[in-house]
């Protein structure tokens, strides 16, 4: 347990998380008698994962959407269809924040990406600060949760569970927030009279802007059908969605340039570089854990003696919520779902049902507070004090930690898709 406190005090005292975890790892093996060459072949080996191949090319299919104008595109359909809804471009914000978060590989990349152009979208429309900066933290929860999904890669990849299944299971319990996110939106908008679409569109408007976002629409079709229909593994359809993507770019949009080709590749590399160097990283202190066998300590130090999986999940929604909130998504899922996924499936846990509880746990950490690291960002965003922030915040955590309770009380909601393949 010495080189956890290690890494905690390390990181607390603000060493960069790579950092933090590296540096105790490598103390321990040198104090050990191992040799420093074992550290080099933990790194390398922790990467050398086809599964971990999905991570670059889901990224830049992502990059390639936004450069490409694919995503103004889905933007500008959804505020026709629902820019007359209560609410208005505030159901747009969660409804985009389901296609396109969760690409980055990071939660806290998606707030400060996307979140930056809906805040400022929201804005402009006459919402007030405030509330763009809170309906945008609500909705940037559900991405990650939603194919495409790095952290549900990563957590497979640590847990040698399904990508397919983890991937599919997000689906209906992201359907599931959104739709009680959109709800308390609606609520909101009629009791506070929030701006919106002065008519509702005639049908030549919506059949003009479904056919131009059409071919984007079809990207994420393909993606959950191909693994649905057991076509594709999870990276060869990250695979064929970049295809297509180019494909649509090119010969429908006409407006795929080599410098977007050369933009979308640059962030690519660097987003995939950043995340597989804190996987590297995890995996190595993840190893010192398992030789010190910390797994079996913590089980015994924290998780309840019963095999009631209700009561299990309990206790693990407080840990993982304490942890999201001093630790993005994924450092959480690298560093604690080693530890706790075996005894809590050893226990009788569906580690598929487990994966989809702890990614939105964590990302609801984020938005937690007093420390939810989400909040500081999108408050420094939106430009508006924490406190006010968290008052705005309120009213969404009733739907945010209901879809916690319910995907934890019914597996049944992340189970049921993928026990169809």
């Amino acid at each position: 347990m010495t080189i956890g406190l290690a890494f905690l005090v390390l990181f607390s005292v603000g060493f960069p998380v790579v950092v933090a975890m590296m540096l105790p790892s490598i103390y321990y093996i040198l104090a050990n008698g191992f040799p420093l060459d074992s550290a080099a072949q933990r790194l390398i080996f922790s990467v050398d994962s086809f599964t971990l191949v999905a991570i670059p090319v889901f990224i830049l299919a992502g990059n390639l959407m936004n450069t490409a104008g694919i995503t103004s595109r889905i933007f500008n359909f959804a505020n026709i269809v629902v820019g007359r809804v209560p609410g208005g471009l505030a159901q747009v914000n969660i409804f985009a924040s389901l296609i396109f978060a969760g690409m980055s590989g990071a939660a806290l990349a998606d707030v400060g990406g996307l979140g930056r152009v809906e805040i400022m979208a929201l804005r402009e429309r006459g919402f007030s600060a405030g509330f763009a900066a809170a309906v945008t933290a609500a909705s940037a929860t559900v991405g990650p949760i939603f194919p495409p999904s790095i952290i549900l890669i990563i957590y497979g990849a640590v847990t040698n569970t399904s990508i397919v299944s983890l991937l599919l299971a997000g689906v209906l319990p992201a359907i599931l927030c959104v739709t009680m996110l959109m709800l308390t939106t609606a609520i909101l908008a009629r009791l506070r009279r929030f701006p919106r679409e002065p008519r509702w569109p005639t049908p030549s408007e919506v059949t003009r802007g479904g056919a131009a976002a059409l071919p984007a629409l079809l990207a994420p079709v393909f993606l959950v059908g191909g693994m649905l229909t057991g076509w594709f593994t999870p990276t060869e359809a990250a695979a064929v969605v970049v295809l297509y993507i180019l494909l649509v770019s090119a010969l429908v949009y006409r407006d795929l340039s080599p410098s977007h080709l050369l933009t979308s590749a640059v962030d690519t590399v660097k987003a995939t570089g950043a995340i597989l160097v804190i996987v590297a990283g995890a995996q190595l202190l993840g190893w010192v854990f398992a030789l010190e066998q910390v797994p079996q300590q913590f089980a015994s130090a924290v998780l309840p003696d019963t095999d009631n999986t209700i009561v299990l999940l309990l206790v693990l929604n407080l840990i993982l919520l304490v942890a999201g909130m001093f630790l993005d998504a994924g450092v959480v899922v690298l560093l604690i779902m080693p530890i706790v996924a075996p005894p809590l499936i050893a226990a009788g846990v569906d580690p598929v049902h487990l994966g989809i509880v702890s990614v939105f746990n964590v990302v609801l950490g984020l938005v937690t507070p007093p420390m939810g690291l989400s909040l500081f960002l999108i408050s420094d965003i939106a430009r508006v004090p924490m406190s006010r922030l968290v008052r705005e915040l309120l009213p969404f955590y009733v739907p945010l930690f209901l879809t916690l309770m319910l995907i934890t009380f019914i597996p049944a909601i992340s189970l049921w898709l993928p026990n169809l393949n």
